[in-house]
């Protein structure tokens, strides 16, 4: 399973095809868009980003004449998130849970203004 996600651990080590996820986290966007938001790389860069951003999954293009639209495809990440954190989900909250009941089942301490002090 380790080799399924390798394209898209390759896909997301790359600072500027991150910057280009979190511009499509908003919404689709043109790819002349996107060009325009990374002025120190020329058009044929961002491509190349773009289409190792696609190859892994993580983004989809579709045509609308001569527009190119990218769209944001979480589901790839989603498929990290179960593998590598999703185990540690229901540990996380049960040990909140309980420091939570333990925090609300003390008494409440008496200061010397007369005041409680949790």
């Amino acid at each position: 399973m380790a080799e399924d996600l390798d394209h898209i651990w390759k896909a997301l080590a790359d600072p500027t095809r991150r910057e280009i996820l979190d511009l499509l986290r908003d919404g689709p966007q043109q790819t002349t868009y996107i060009v325009e938001r990374f002025p120190q790389l020329s058009r044929f860069g961002v491509m190349k980003h773009l289409e190792g951003l696609r190859e892994a999954g993580l983004v989809n293009t579709r045509s609308e004449g001569r527009l190119r639209i990218n769209s944001l495809n979480a589901a790839p990440i989603r498929e990290i998130l179960e593998r590598w954190i999703g185990k540690y989900e229901a540990y996380w909250s049960n040990t909140l849970l309980r420091v939570r009941e333990a925090a609300e089942s003390e008494p409440a301490v008496q200061t010397k203004q007369g005041k409680k002090k949790a």
